[in-house]
């Protein structure tokens, strides 16, 4: 039912955008359209989404601020960015009850990979194998179905980062991240103890149900970087350093944060003092490993800090990472919740920097619709059952939804796609730097897809007049503008984007 109410759902949105019958309901003052003649909108499915967004109200309008009244008083909704109506919404377009439509390179947080009601995964999700999933949900530590491997193989495990073939699944990143932190913490007492097969003492196992040592290691860490995000449960929680209001009032772990270089822009004009910061945070990185009075036993960071404010290093950075964890028998954690899946221009972001040996677990959620880790080393399953567990231990109905995912990437080459499309919205946000100095600030993520950010001087009313011109889009740390298109978001949308974000502009010049 939820399929064929999302297809008439994408029928209602054709509709809904104002005709010239229509166009007298709509003040002439309040209703917006923009749009794009010369180049066609979505070139995979014809009819899929609109020329371009349509306002027709202030946001959230009536419609919306009645429904959020209603939805306050059993759900709390101060952090409400948008009431939508996804029955509505299609393609990179996000519609609300009010008949909005915005052009959305926010995309639930860079969660939505091939667009609102892609036709391709809206057949999956009425496969008999996607109502198992469903209405079945296995237990999967216990109970995974018979199909089960084959699942994993023909989805999750077929882009598995190079090197990595097994996968532990989660619930969403926070668990993923949280869950690698265990496999970490069990590898390293594993190697202290002289392997798998040794047992547990008394000692140990009375200890741990006192929460002490040194059957509840106190003796080991995980190390992050400052201004990072890992995900808000108790160890994620602790690697967290991006806003305290992430973190206040939370029990946390004595755990090590290392300086992520804070490069400056233009990069070739910074080259020596970039190549500088990244230098001394390598060494802060060793330094910690090896005095911080709580061991390392992990170190873990995102190709890209994005929450804390899309801040970039380069691949000799990683590389260097790397070559640190390895000599210092420490475990390299890439959290690719956000990064991975091709908004890069590559499937995972870490491609970028060419690794001599891989990462011993990759994390991921987001525009996979599931989550978990990738790891390659058999030593970095639990030596015993039940070690490593909770009842649903994922999804399979998510798993299937991201083995479709990647059929839908496969089919229309959208890695490679998002990469030239990239190169494209790049070039148009320099030239509306060049034209507005100050407004366009620091653009970063250059040969990196479409995940771009820039800073703005007025970043939250720029965010906010966005969507009176027609754009939904994001921020990130104090003052950075992000773009976190869709893979199907094409160099047409660009052409309506940087329309929207120059009429900002100009509106706060």
């Amino acid at each position: 039912m939820m399929a064929s109410r999302a297809l008439r759902g994408r029928s209602s949105l054709l509709r809904s955008i104002p005709s010239s019958s229509t166009r007298a309901a709509v003040p002439l003052a309040t209703r917006r359209q923009f749009s794009c003649s010369t180049r066609k909108m979505s070139s995979f499915y014809p009819s899929w989404e609109p020329k371009g967004p349509s306002v027709k109200t202030e946001i959230p309008g009536p419609k919306a601020k009645e429904k959020i009244a209603e939805l306050n008083e059993v759900f709390d909704t101060r952090s409400l960015n948008m009431l939508t109506d996804y029955y509505k919404s299609a393609g990179n377009y996000i519609a609300d009850p009010d008949g909005n439509i915005l052009l959305d390179v926010y995309a639930q947080i860079a969660s939505i990979p091939v667009g609102y009601n892609n036709p391709a995964l809206i057949e999956a999700a009425k496969s008999p194998q996607m109502i198992q999933g469903l209405i079945n949900r296995p237990a999967l530590g216990n109970f995974p179905s018979s199909d089960w491997a084959d699942v994993l193989k023909a989805g999750i495990l077929k882009v598995a980062p190079k090197g990595l073939n097994q996968v532990f699944t989660a619930m969403a990143g926070s668990d993923a991240n949280e869950t690698a932190y265990k496999a970490a913490f069990m590898y390293r007492r594993q190697q202290e103890r002289g392997g798998a097969h040794v047992e547990f003492t008394e000692e140990e196992m009375s200890s741990a149900m006192l929460n002490q040592s040194p059957g509840a290691s106190q003796n080991l860490s995980i190390l992050s970087f400052k201004t990072g995000f890992h995900g808000r449960l108790f160890g994620s929680l602790s690697t967290t350093r991006s806003k305290p209001i992430h973190k206040l009032d939370i029990p946390a772990f004595d755990w090590p944060q290392a300086t992520f270089p804070k490069l400056k822009y233009p990069l070739d004009k910074h080259a020596k003092e970039n190549e500088a910061a990244e230098k001394a945070a390598l060494e802060e990185v060793e330094h910690l490993i090896k005095n911080y009075h709580v061991p390392p036993c992990a170190v873990i960071v995102e190709p890209i800090q994005s929450e804390g404010g899309d801040n970039h290093a380069s691949p000799a950075f990683f590389r260097g990472l790397r070559e640190i964890t390895k000599k210092n028998n420490v475990l390299l954690i890439v959290d690719e919740v956000q990064t991975g899946v091709g908004a890069t221009g590559k499937f995972w972001a870490h491609e970028h920097w060419d690794l001599p040996t891989p990462p011993d677990m990759v994390t991921f959620s987001k525009k996979a619709q599931t989550a978990g880790y990738y790891f390659g080393n058999p030593e970095l399953r639990p030596n015993k059952p039940y070690r490593q567990f909770n009842t649903w231990m994922g999804d399979p109905a998510r798993a299937l939804l991201f083995k479709a995912i990647i059929e839908e990437i496969e089919k229309h080459d959208l890695v490679k796609h998002t990469a030239k499309v990239g190169e494209y919205l790049y070039k148009r946000l320099e030239e509306l730097g060049e034209r507005y100095p100050g407004m366009v600030e620091n653009l970063r993520g250059k040969g990196q897809g479409t995940f771009i950010a820039f800073d703005n001087p007025h970043r939250d009313v720029f965010l906010r007049r966005a969507k009176g011109e027609g754009v939904n889009i994001g921020g990130s740390g104090e003052s950075a503008v992000r773009l976190r298109p869709m893979l199907v978001f094409e160099e047409g949308h660009v052409d309506l984007l940087i329309g929207g974000l120059e009429r900002v502009i100009k509106s706060l010049k």
